[in-house]
C-alpha cells in the first residue's frame, strides 16, 4: 500500500517541477501576423509547456507600443524599424525575419474573379467597382498604408475614396461576404472567411509585400522563453503555418 503512495508523491513532486519551469511568453504584433500565432502557439505550448499570451494591432499601433518600451516577451515588427532598435526596447542581436505577407484581392464565394494580372486591369478593376473596403492606413493599419500607397502609385487615390466603405462595428470579411463590398483588399493572413475566395495577390511592381520581424524584448520576463518562440516562429517548424496563412517564410 506504501508503494502507490511513493509513487502518488513523485508524480506530484515532478508536475510541481515542471508548472515551476513553465514560462509564459507575451508577444505584441502587427495584425498580419495573427493567423500564424493562432496556428503556431497551440503547437509550441504542446512542445514545450509554456504559454503564449499573443496580442494584435495595427502595424502602425503596435510599432508605437513597442518603441516606446511597451513589457512584452517578443515583439514583431515591419520595416522600416530603425527606431525600435535604436530605443534599445529590443536585443538587436535577437533579429530574425519570420514572413512576408502580400496584399490579396478577395471576392464573394461564387462572384466572378476580376483580372489582376497587372497595374492596368488592378486600375480598370477598382474603378468599374461600386464598392470596396481595405484596412484604414490614416489608423495606422499596414495593409492600409500599403494599398493608399498603391492607388496612388495607380493615380487613382482621390477618385477611389468615395467608394471605400470602411468597417463600422463589422469586419472586413463580413462587409464583402453580406455584399456591401464588391471588391476586399487586404493581407492574405487576414482573409480567413469560408464565404470569401480569394482572387490572388496584387502584382510586386505596384504592391511590395510587408515583411515581418522578431525580437526579444530588452525587458522580457522570460527571456529564455522568448528566445525559444522566437526561434520557433522563425525556424523549419513555422513553415507550415506561414503557408497555411498564405505568408511566405523568411525574407
Amino acid at each position: 500500500m506504501k508503494y502507490p503512495n511513493f509513487l502518488t508523491i513523485v508524480v506530484v513532486i515532478l508536475l510541481s517541477a515542471y508548472s515551476a519551469r513553465a514560462e509564459e511568453v507575451t508577444v505584441l504584433a502587427p495584425g498580419g501576423m495573427r493567423c500564424a500565432l493562432e496556428k503556431m502557439s497551440p503547437e509550441f505550448e504542446k512542445k514545450t509547456g509554456n504559454k503564449v499570451k499573443w496580442m494584435t494591432g495595427s502595424g502602425g499601433q503596435t510599432h508605437e507600443r513597442i518603441a516606446k518600451g511597451e513589457a512584452v516577451d517578443v515583439p514583431i515588427v515591419q520595416p522600416p524599424y530603425q527606431d525600435v532598435i535604436a530605443s534599445g526596447n529590443v536585443v538587436a542581436s535577437s533579429e530574425k525575419p519570420l514572413a512576408i505577407v502580400p496584399i490579396m484581392v478577395a471576392v464573394k464565394k461564387g462572384k466572378p474573379h476580376p483580372n489582376i494580372s497587372n497595374a492596368e486591369a488592378i486600375k480598370k478593376m477598382l474603378v468599374s467597382a461600386k464598392a470596396i473596403s481595405y484596412p484604414n492606413g490614416a489608423g495606422g493599419a499596414a495593409a492600409g498604408v500599403s494599398f493608399d500607397k498603391t492607388l496612388k502609385q495607380l493615380g487613382i487615390y482621390d477618385q477611389i475614396q468615395p467608394k471605400v466603405k470602411r468597417t463600422d462595428g463589422v469586419t472586413l470579411m463580413q462587409l464583402l461576404t453580406r455584399g456591401d463590398i464588391d471588391y476586399a483588399i487586404t493581407f492574405s493572413s487576414e482573409i480567413d472567411d469560408p464565404d470569401a475566395d480569394v482572387v490572388g495577390q496584387l502584382p510586386r511592381d505596384i504592391s511590395t509585400p510587408t515583411a515581418l520581424v522578431g525580437f526579444v524584448s530588452s525587458h522580457a520576463k522570460a527571456p529564455e522563453a522568448a528566445k525559444a518562440f522566437l526561434n520557433y516562429i522563425s525556424g523549419s517548424e513555422a513553415v507550415a503555418g506561414y503557408k497555411a496563412c498564405s505568408m511566405t517564410p523568411g525574407k
